[in-house]
């Protein structure tokens, strides 16, 4: 029995009463939305009872007015009512009265706030069933339609949530009139008509009670998709707040200026990076002073005629560098890289990118120019003067050198290879300033591997290499500039036998792959290990000292001439495993 009236009262607390807070996180800890949607209908049931209990009041007020208005001045409507009847119905209306003024003080109670469903039920069966019993006391039915459409509709437009409780409400007034009436036998007291109930009667309530319960049950849906919307538009600006705040903070504290300006050369966002380089105090100083970037920042006033050009050409822009006025009016180094920002329509909105203050690399790479100017004046001469003395020695004949031909032969092979290594220098820094010049033409990749050849052939004997050439005629040409490929495979065979021990077998081997030419320089030598292989083509790298004759600029030119042919070079070697140099180039259109 015990056991039969816990799950009365579980079912009877879960249907009529509005869970707590704490039996909502409880129940629904998987869904956290749901349990605030949950607190908050509880919240809104809870505040429009109150506005309820307040129309119910005053409503009900009216009536209680009314009927004391009658007692001493009787209505028309009325008047075929006994007065004992008309003091009765004033009895139960300030009863009923009564009883809302009850449910008001329990709304503000710990009891109102966590049981609303209850002072629902509960003001609502007061209302509608206090009529009922009187009319069941004194012998006959009463279909009282006005006090129940007032009551429904109202409950329905001031509490639009929990529908269950609605049909509850309506549910309970409606079996006790029809079951209560039917079982006693009792009568309407209306003349000329004491039946029960008709159809249009019953349609009407069932109609009535249908529209009300349904738009409760539709409001409450849209409240709860509002709900959730407003949680997910809440959430998603929390989202935006914090990428924004991130963002923010990358634009204030950014080392490289940031700006966005318009097509008519203003600027129309900056941040303090870029107003620090143009040397002034804020981003907003910086956006107020230039209406005219084009003449108030280059010094090159065409530079933003290019600049525009190119994005407007390529849609990006970088490494354009130029010449700009600070604020002071000195002159400052900046690169620049950027992009058009359009409409969906295509119609161009503003330019956007970055500005790196480039003054400091200017000044490195001026001075590093007059260095090598200086090694090309006072190393290079010096050179050449001591390599002609020293040859025009070795043209004398024999009785008249009164040193040895050995040493002469030697300070001349000494002089060659200081003679070269300054010129591969010079050349390193020029084509790091200036880029590779290619004649490209079309190139039978065998005659220059051959032409290669034939001029290393005394380092080759020299050194007891053996070179096999795999290189076909039948081959696609290449795209390339003939000079500069020699170089390549020259430096390639010339750093396999300098880094390696006598006796070296060297392999050239060419494929067609992927549209292009894939060329290989592969020995058997001891190997590179993998750190060495990571760093091999870096400028001024030198490997192995100890076996190291050179300043480490030969791989590098390497890269440089293959890169600016558009392809790619590497190594593959293993220590004790030999070496396969490999590169690549483009295939001549049409070839």
């Amino acid at each position: 029995m015990a056991s039969l009236l816990e799950i009365v009262q579980k079912w009877w607390t879960g249907f009529f009463c509005a869970p707590t807070i704490e039996e909502i996180t409880a129940i629904y800890q998987a869904s956290f939305a749901n349990t605030q949607w949950l607190v908050n209908r509880h919240r809104f049931f809870w505040q429009r009872l109150y506005l309820w209990l307040w129309l119910a009041t005053i409503c009900l007020s009216t009536f209680i007015l009314r009927n004391i208005y009658d007692l001493f001045f009787p209505l028309k409507e009325t008047e075929l009512l006994p007065q004992a009847l008309k003091i009765q119905g004033l009895a139960i209306n300030i009863t009923i009265l009564l009883s809302l003024l009850i449910c008001f003080a329990l709304h503000k109670t710990k009891f109102g706030h966590r049981r609303p469903g209850l002072l629902f039920l509960g003001s609502a069966w007061f209302i509608s069933f206090g009529a009922q019993l009187f009319a069941i006391l004194k012998g006959y039915a009463l279909p009282d339609t006005l006090a129940w459409s007032l009551l429904f509709l109202s409950q329905a437009i001031f509490i639009p949530v929990r529908w269950t409780l609605h049909l509850i409400s309506q549910l309970s007034i409606l079996v006790c009139y029809f079951s209560v009436s039917t079982a006693l036998g009792l009568k309407i007291p209306t003349p000329g008509y004491s039946e029960l109930y008709d159809v249009k009667f019953i349609l009407y309530v069932f109609w009535y009670c249908v529209i009300c319960n349904v738009g409760v049950y539709l409001y409450e849906n849209l409240q709860r998709s509002e709900f959730h919307a407003r949680q997910e538009l809440e959430s998603a600006y929390q989202k935006l707040s914090v990428t924004e705040a991130k963002y923010r903070n990358i634009f204030e504290n950014a080392v490289e200026g940031i700006f966005q300006s318009s097509p008519d050369g203003r600027y129309i966002t900056a941040n303090p990076a870029l107003a620090r380089i143009y040397g002034y105090s804020s981003p907003e100083e910086l956006i107020a002073y230039f209406t005219d970037i084009e003449h108030q920042l280059y010094v090159e006033p065409n530079r933003r005629a290019e600049f525009i050009r190119l994005i407007d050409r390529y849609g990006v822009v970088s490494k354009f560098e130029s010449q700009i006025y600070r604020r002071d009016g000195s002159i400052v180094w900046i690169s620049e890289k950027a992009y058009a920002v359009r409409s969906e329509q295509g119609k161009l909105l503003y330019y956007e990118g970055l500005i790196e203050d480039i003054t400091q690399r200017k000044q490195a790479e001026e001075s590093l120019r007059v260095f090598f100017h200086a090694v090309s004046h006072d190393l290079r001469n010096p050179v050449l003067g001591t390599l002609m003395v020293l040859k025009n020695l070795l043209s004398l004949p024999d009785e008249k050198i009164t040193i040895s031909r050995l040493i002469l032969e030697r300070m001349v092979q000494s002089s060659d290879r200081q003679l070269n290594l300054i010129n591969s220098l010079l050349e390193a820094h020029v084509n790091e300033m200036q880029g590779i010049i290619l004649q490209l033409e079309a190139v039978e990749l065998l005659k220059v591997v051959e032409a290669a050849i034939a001029d290393l052939e005394p380092i080759l004997a020299e050194n007891k290499a053996k070179l096999t050439n795999l290189i076909t005629a039948d081959l696609p040409l290449v795209n390339a500039d003939p000079t500069q490929l020699w170089r390549v495979f020259s430096n390639l065979i010339i750093n396999a036998v300098k880094h390696n021990p006598p006796g070296l077998l060297l392999t050239l081997n060419a494929s067609c792959e992927d549209n292009k030419i894939y060329c290989t320089v592969t020995d058997n030598g001891i190997g590179i290990s993998q750190t060495q292989s990571q760093q091999l083509f870096n400028l001024y790298y030198r490997g192995d000292i100890n076996r190291s004759v050179g300043m480490g600029l030969g791989l590098y030119l390497c890269k440089q001439i293959i890169n600016a042919h558009g392809g790619e070079i590497g190594v593959k070697s293993e220590l004790q495993a030999g070496a396969t140099f490999w590169f690549t180039l483009p295939i001549y259109p049409n070839s």
